[in-house]
């Protein structure tokens, strides 16, 4: 995703784009203008696998993102290349909630994850780590963020907590 358009900046990250991707063959290399994007987030989500984009328009479309999945407190997130891995909630530390546990834990949570399945080979680990989350949900736990009618509502520990049960539980 980038403004090539518009910004020269844009114009340079397309052309490295393209050429890291040449290095990539099995790998589909789709460009579109952040602003399409946008509106292809909301039109069509589903079309999307992987977007790759520069910081700033990277910090506009995980928000976006977010509301696809309930809550900005649902997106993991990494910043991948060369031989280190840098893994985090889309939505940082949040601290005016500090001590409150208000935080929905899941994208922490998730870009556990993350790490475990691209920097560490641990496959089998990070589907565990997402099966219980999937489970959590199912079994209708909400944090505030999340919270609808006729689920039940926890806090940032009670949320983790019931996580780490169904990760012990072997789900």
């Amino acid at each position: 995703m980038d403004k090539a358009n518009v910004l020269e900046s844009s114009r340079y990250w397309r052309e490295v784009i393209i050429a890291v991707g040449a290095d990539y063959p099995d790998v589909e290399l789709d460009h579109m203008y952040v602003d399409n994007c946008a509106m292809q987030l909301v039109k069509n989500p589903k079309q999307f696998d992987v977007l790759v984009t520069e910081n700033m328009f990277g910090d506009i479309l995980t928000d976006q993102a977010s509301m696809l999945t309930g809550s900005l407190g649902m997106l993991a997130s990494a910043s991948l290349g060369g031989k280190i891995g840098l893994y985090e909630p889309s939505h940082g530390s949040a601290p005016k909630y500090t001590g409150m546990q208000r935080v929905n834990p899941i994208a922490t949570i998730l870009s556990g994850a993350m790490l475990l399945r691209f920097s560490l080979d641990l496959e089998e680990e990070a589907g565990c780590i997402e099966r219980a989350v999937n489970k959590v949900l199912d079994l209708g736990y909400r944090t505030a963020d999340l919270m609808e009618e006729g689920k039940e509502l926890v806090n940032t520990i009670q949320m983790g907590d019931r996580i780490i049960e169904q990760v012990l539980a072997g789900i």
